[in-house]
């Protein structure tokens, strides 16, 4: 799949080849307007859609022969639905990754103890989520990174390596701060969309085709999330299949 270097490359040749086009077979002007709206395409796909590594080269899958798939949470902790989240991990012995949010973390600091106590990883889901942290410099978005790293090392006394971008969105900017941050960008395969209006058996028929090496998205901030993670851990039982931390999954550190 194309990434944004190979994409200069194709769109530099497309310009060179309908330049040749112009002067040696003159053909229409309207030709030149294909290398970029193939750029324009390819930037706005590549940033919203994580899977395509456009920018950051983010794990999302891990095909094994070992059974294993891991469940990841965005976007807590949070007071009332994580504890619900934890008990049916419990349950069914199994472990997700939390990608955390710094504001979050900084009302329930507990929870946090709490997530890794019990055998959990915890990730970076910087500092407040915002909405503008795409358009944020370099250096604000390390620094945003940076926040929320060092709230999570005062409660659990690990530095995590592992960072999901907010709403999956990447761009130079944010893949220049994550290469000299020494993060992973962990993604996904399976996307829940289990923040939006759609019912809890639709947003559960998202997952029902899951798979070894498969990453769940799902948020630890909803009644509707916690019913489907209980659909989902039992479906997991049923075919065979375990849930660990994505560091397990991945064979990669989670901390530093």
């Amino acid at each position: 799949m194309l990434n944004y270097r190979s994409t200069i490359v194709a769109v530099a040749i497309m310009l060179v080849a309908t330049s040749y086009g112009f002067y040696t077979f003159n053909i229409s002007v309207w030709w030149g307007l294909i290398p970029f709206g193939f750029y324009f395409l390819m930037v706005g796909l590549g940033s919203y859609k994580i899977g395509m590594k456009f920018y950051i080269d983010s794990i999302c899958d891990v095909p094994n022969s070992e059974n294993k798939v891991a469940i990841t949470f965005d976007d807590g902790p949070n007071i009332e639905f994580t504890p619900r989240v934890l008990n049916l991990l419990d349950e069914h012995n199994a472990k997700a990754t939390f990608f955390c949010i710094g504001t979050t973390i900084e009302k329930h600091p507990e929870m946090l103890k709490e997530i890794d106590k019990r055998g959990h990883t915890v990730g970076n889901h910087s500092y407040s989520h915002d909405i503008k942290f795409d358009m944020s410099s370099v250096k604000d978005v390390k620094q945003d990174l940076q926040k929320t790293e060092a709230l999570i090392e005062t409660q659990i006394g690990k530095k995590t390596l592992l960072f999901r971008p907010p709403f999956g969105v990447t761009n130079p900017k944010i893949a220049k701060a994550v290469k000299q941050l020494k993060l992973q960008s962990i993604g996904w395969n399976i996307r829940t969309l289990d923040t939006t209006k759609d019912s809890e058996d639709k947003i559960f028929d998202r997952t029902t085709n899951i798979k070894a090496g498969d990453i769940v998205l799902l948020h630890d901030t909803s009644d509707k999330s916690v019913k489907v993670l209980a659909r989902l851990l039992k479906l997991l039982g049923e075919k065979g299949l375990h849930s660990v931390t994505i560091d397990e999954l991945t064979n990669i550190k989670g901390y530093a």
